[in-house]
């Protein structure tokens, strides 16, 4: 008979995401995972199997997390611009709690070069937050308040380069007023 868990797996999933994200795919040992997220190795190989796929896991749990704060966020808002300001803001604007920056882009710094899977959620990820700027950017455009000189999805592209840029920014600086500058300036586009 198979026995229960003694564990809520999306707590200790969440403790998993929050190492990770704090040190990264490589530099997180098993030992790390299992004191941290407060379970037997055993019990960690039986829940999640080996450290690639908990890690994969782990960025698809995060990448849930993010669209849907992303969605409740501009849900409802009249101003496409003022949902995009919202998106990039989100970026700026962390929890303190939360590790400085992004998983996905960290992830796609240190990974998306040697690990096919895990560029391939990174991809879907961006491709989400991009889809999700020119969805808004289409709104804007139909409802008069945006320009229609650009094309949404070019526009979408350039958009979700600069929130990317932002997710690094804020590993390297609490200079608000610079990060506040950037997406000022960002927004000057769609004038």
């Amino acid at each position: 008979m198979a026995r229960s868990k003694e564990f809520d797996v999306d707590n200790v999933l969440g403790k998993a995401m929050t190492i990770f994200w704090h040190q990264g795919y490589e530099k997180t040992s098993m030992q790390d995972l299992v004191s941290g997220m407060g379970i037997h190795k055993r019990s960690m190989y039986d829940t999640f199997g080996d450290k690639h796929t908990l890690y994969m896991k782990v960025i698809d749990r995060y990448a849930e997390i993010f669209s849907s704060k992303m969605e409740n966020r501009v849900e409802g808002l009249a101003s496409a611009k003022e949902a995009i300001r919202l998106l990039f803001e989100i970026a700026i604007l962390r929890e303190e709690i939360e590790p400085k920056g992004c998983l996905l882009v960290n992830t796609a710094v240190e990974l998306s070069n040697l690990d096919p899977d895990a560029a391939a959620k990174v991809n879907d990820a961006f491709l989400y937050t991009e889809r999700l700027f020119e969805r808004l950017l289409r709104q804007g455009q139909e409802s008069g308040e945006l320009q229609r000189s650009y094309e949404p999805a070019d526009m979408a592209a350039y958009l979700h380069n600069v929130l990317v840029g932002l997710r690094v920014m804020v590993k390297t600086t609490q200079d608000r007023g610079k990060l506040q500058n950037i997406i000022d300036t960002a927004l000057k586009v769609l004038d």
